[in-house]
């Protein structure tokens, strides 16, 4: 971990504006939800930002509290490094159950830093579609145990474009979210005419 760290800080301070090995793959989603903390979160809101987004559901029994763990590493190694405009953004697959109350308790239970950290919910239609249609993740209704839903960590760049899915299950995918976010860093940042 501490070889992430350490490339993470570099890359801030080495901003080189070389192209990145992570391809443009899609063109992330347009947004308008509301965060655990009672502020709403918009795409537009997050330009010139890298972002990490993950899916979770709070009543989840499966595979969620290893993937909120992993963002919670992720969270203490962008925390620890001072790294600038990166956000942190877990989507409850569960928008019926998960209001913003429930968010902000699970969030306040897992140490979130709501500065870093938003934890997303809106109207199921909207969750749904942003999900399948914009992320291009699969997500099923599993019966009695809530949604069926990615594990996948997406990675997304200054200008809004996803880069890197990895999988949340890889034990190694912090240092791997890391690496991206520190080649993202090396890209030079939006410039505003």
């Amino acid at each position: 971990m501490a070889y992430a760290f350490v490339l993470l800080k570099q890359s801030e301070s080495r901003s080189s504006g070389r192209p990145s090995r992570l391809e443009k793959l899609a063109k992330a989603p347009d947004f308008d939800l509301l965060a655990h903390d009672g502020t709403k979160l918009t795409s537009s809101d997050l330009t010139g930002k890298i972002w990490v987004v993950n899916f979770i559901f709070t009543r989840c029994q499966g595979p969620c509290p290893l993937i909120t763990s992993r963002m919670a590493e992720l969270q203490q190694q962008i925390a620890r490094s001072k790294v600038k405009d990166i956000q942190l953004i877990s989507i409850t697959v569960d928008p019926d159950y998960d209001t913003k109350e429930v968010l902000a308790n699970y969030a306040e239970q897992i140490g979130a830093d709501p500065s870093l950290w938003k934890f997303l919910t809106g109207p199921r239609g909207q969750v749904e579609s942003l999900i399948r249609k914009g992320y291009l993740q699969p997500l099923a209704e599993g019966g009695e145990e809530g949604s069926v839903h990615s594990a996948r960590f997406v990675v997304v760049d200054r200008e809004g474009w996803m880069r890197s899915f990895p999988d949340g299950n890889d034990p190694e995918v912090v240092q791997k979210l890391l690496m991206d976010i520190g080649d993202l860093l090396r890209e030079s940042p939006t410039r505003n005419p």
